[in-house]
């Protein structure tokens, strides 16, 4: 087994690899353009989401036995076409999931105590109490949509608080447990206060949340998007904080992510502009505990399936 990394990953799965007798290459500096010269010489590839991993680069890799991602999902992976090589495909998912869990709640208690807009008119000068009344988490109704690694998580953190935890997965039944219940998406928009989206970017989800999707929930909804960008529709989010379908968006990922590319999207002022949205540069999972996690998990696993051999 010989393994070209072309990420920067925790030195903890390079030591695991040593231990194990998996030879490697580390090149975190490699752009794809470097990747594609050396890549037939290699049975394994590791990548975090410096590059997409599509057919024109897998057919490339007539040696290639597995790719690892040193993060969650497989979104800027071929998985379908990298499958019917006969390649084995290692997320580590489990890795950042604490992460996210804890990043999205301090995202929705923040916009439902006003935290930013308060911290910002004092700044200025300003004292103003009542307009910056908050809302208690306590007695509402969280629904989770996707309930993998990320959902149960929150799902366990959430229970703390005294809410009601629901979930819907449209790839799972039977799920419920002591910290959500499973229900129907129909159920969903009856109950949610809260409507926080733990679900991979594919062909079905891209472009999931749209001004339909937005217009069946009954009540208000605090938004929560921690997922992929590409999921939500921001202009049809935008409509609906107009409107009053969501009292407050948050995105730790956005349709368009780095600038100037972001800057140059129509709805980009619109969502800046508004003191009920708050965003943060995909740090979710991104925490220094999970960086060393993604990559000792990632490390085991595929320790565990060369040693199978």
């Amino acid at each position: 087994m010989n393994i070209l990394i072309v990420d920067d990953i925790h030195l903890v799965l390079l030591e695991k690899f040593d231990k194990a007798g998996i030879c490697y290459n580390y090149q975190p500096d490699f752009a794809r353009a470097d990747a594609e010269k050396v890549i037939n010489q290699y049975d394994g590839l590791i990548i975090r989401s410096k590059f997409q991993v599509d057919q024109a680069f897998i057919d490339l890799a007539p040696n290639l036995k597995l790719i690892g991602r040193s993060g969650a999902g497989m979104d800027n992976i071929d998985e379908e076409y990298a499958l019917s090589k006969g390649i084995k495909l290692f997320p580590a998912n489990e890795g950042n999931c604490d992460a996210v869990g804890e990043h999205m709640i301090g995202m929705l208690l923040n916009l439902m105590n006003n935290l930013n807009r308060g911290n910002v008119e004092i700044r200025q000068g300003q004292w103003r109490r009542e307009e910056n009344r908050g809302y208690e988490l306590k007695g509402r109704t969280v629904a989770l949509i996707g309930y993998g690694h990320n959902g149960q998580a929150m799902a366990k953190k959430l229970s703390g608080f005294d809410v009601k935890v629901i979930a819907y997965d449209k790839y799972k039944t039977g799920f419920s447990d002591q910290y959500a219940t499973e229900v129907s998406m129909e159920e969903v928009v009856k109950q949610a206060d809260v409507v926080s989206f733990h679900i991979p970017l594919t062909r079905e989800t891209k472009g999931l949340i749209d001004e339909e999707y937005l217009l069946h929930f009954r009540k208000p909804i605090f938004f929560l998007m921690g997922a992929r960008g590409g999921i939500a529709n921001v202009p049809a989010v935008l409509k609906a904080l107009d409107s009053g379908k969501i009292s407050g968006a948050a995105f730790d990922v956005l349709p368009i992510e780095k600038f100037p590319a972001l800057g140059e999207q129509d709805w980009y002022q619109d969502l800046i502009s508004r003191d009920n949205v708050i965003l943060s540069p995909h740090v979710a999972g991104w925490t220094f505990e999970s960086y060393f996690k993604l990559s000792d998990i990632l490390a085991d696993k595929i320790i565990s399936d060369f040693n199978t051999k």
